[in-house]
């Protein structure tokens, strides 16, 4: 707080190598320190909003802060840095007045972020690296980041749930939280509501699509909606700095190793809105699909999945391929597949992980590896140029239902109907 010393915690070799600030917040920790929420903000007139949805929640047994970090960059104009600058002293007179001594509010300001680092993602890491400060403060190696959003809101039960789920599930390094975009209300136009249910749509089939597929890290990754706890973050090099997509490629650092997991008993809610701030993701979506509301919206064509889970059950016997009969193995693999794996090099990889590889687990494991989330999402675009053109997303979901789920789905169903149905499914 305002006059107060920040206390020296000697730095874990993580902040002193990867942190790009020493300890911000000044002031004893919460009481009984747990869990801390990081919430990156850029001209968010709904900050206030998020903070209320938050303190509104039932309080969990472990103290909790929440961390905000505005931002702006060099090139950003200045009608929006003074909008800032207002958020910054509404948020942190908010703050003040709802802090108290098991939830406490901290609100950072950072101007004028160099252009090409300045983005949601250096926004995570600072706030995710002061997250990280403060445990220390307290001795809590392992205390649990949670990952929000200055438009969500959340259930009540938000703290208790993510609390529970980590108590119960110690070995949880990280996890994705259910989230639920608003289908209906008047806060946003029609065709808002309509986009996001398409948008929903396209990302669980997607995940559920892979899971089909025997993909095993088919995981939600949703920057608003999730969790890791402190020394995993440390352990993995932190957040890193990209202007879209931080969340992907953050979770699945983790995904791979074994201690990942969901939590289903509460629920995020990110907002709908439209954004032009990223090139790609949800807020890009909305805005691209509102803006075009007689074009259909299209995802991944099921064959794709199709062909893929033919490929990941022959993964068993690939352990026995010889360089003698690789070429007849190969020739019976699908062609999309196939066509594929010639431009990663497989022959080579596939052999070097049967030489690093004592028995069938691990050699299992080392493939998935290998073949990871990033490299999954190299195949279906791969597959969309070259082999199977994107589908309506609402005869891809149908067919997952009936394929993957055993469900029947009428003719007519709605994107908005048939998301409902997926999000009871997944």
């Amino acid at each position: 707080m305002p006059g107060q010393e920040i206390m020296h915690v000697p730095p874990t070799p993580y902040l002193q190598k990867q942190a790009l600030f020493a300890a911000q917040i000044s002031g004893k920790p919460a009481e009984g320190l747990g869990m801390i929420v990081v919430i990156p903000a850029k001209d968010e007139p709904k900050l206030l909003d998020s903070l209320a949805a938050l303190n509104n929640a039932l309080k969990p047994k472990c103290g909790v802060e929440v961390i905000v970090v505005i931002n702006d960059s060099e090139k950003d104009e200045p009608k929006l840095k003074e909008r800032n600058r207002k958020l910054f002293e509404k948020a942190k007179k908010w703050g003040s007045e709802h802090s108290v001594s098991r939830i406490k509010f901290h609100i950072l300001y950072h101007r004028n972020l160099v252009p090409k680092h300045a983005g949601v993602g250096l926004a995570r890491k600072i706030g995710m690296d002061e997250a990280i400060y403060r445990f220390e403060q307290v001795g809590l190696s392992n205390g649990v980041i949670i990952c929000f959003d200055a438009d969500s809101s959340c259930k009540r039960n938000y703290f208790k749930a993510i609390e529970k789920h980590f108590d119960e599930n110690p070995k949880t390094q990280a996890c994705s939280i259910h989230y639920e975009h608003p289908l209906e209300g008047d806060a946003f136009p029609q065709k808002v509501y309509r986009a996001i249910a398409l948008y929903e749509l396209h990302l669980r089939y997607y995940t559920q699509a892979q899971r089909f597929a025997g993909f095993p890290f088919a995981y939600e990754t949703i920057g608003s909606s999730m969790a890791v706890r402190g020394d995993a973050y440390q352990g993995q090099g932190g957040m890193n700095r990209r202007k879209a997509g931080e969340d992907f490629y953050f979770l699945h650092k983790f995904t791979h190793l074994g201690h990942f997991s969901e939590i289903k008993t509460t629920t995020v809610i990110p907002s709908p809105r439209r954004s032009d701030r990223v090139p790609f993701g949800t807020g890009k979506a909305v805005g691209d699909i509102s803006d075009k509301p007689k074009k259909v919206f299209e995802t991944y064509a099921p064959q794709s999945f199709i062909d893929l889970q033919l490929f990941f059950k022959s993964v068993p016997q690939m352990r026995s391929w010889k360089p003698s009969n690789f070429d007849a193995k190969f020739k019976q693999l699908p062609k999309a597949v196939a066509a594929f794996l010639v431009t990663i090099d497989f022959e080579q990889k596939l052999f070097e992980i049967t030489k690093n590889t004592s028995n069938a687990a691990t050699f299992k494991l080392r493939f998935f590896r290998w073949f990871n989330a990033f490299m999954m999402m190299k195949y279906v675009h791969f597959t969309r140029d070259h082999f199977y053109p994107n589908v309506p997303v609402e005869v891809a979901v149908t067919w997952l239902l009936k394929t993957h789920f055993g469900k029947r789905v009428k003719a007519d169903a709605s994107a908005k109907d048939l998301l409902l149905k997926l999000r009871k499914l997944a």
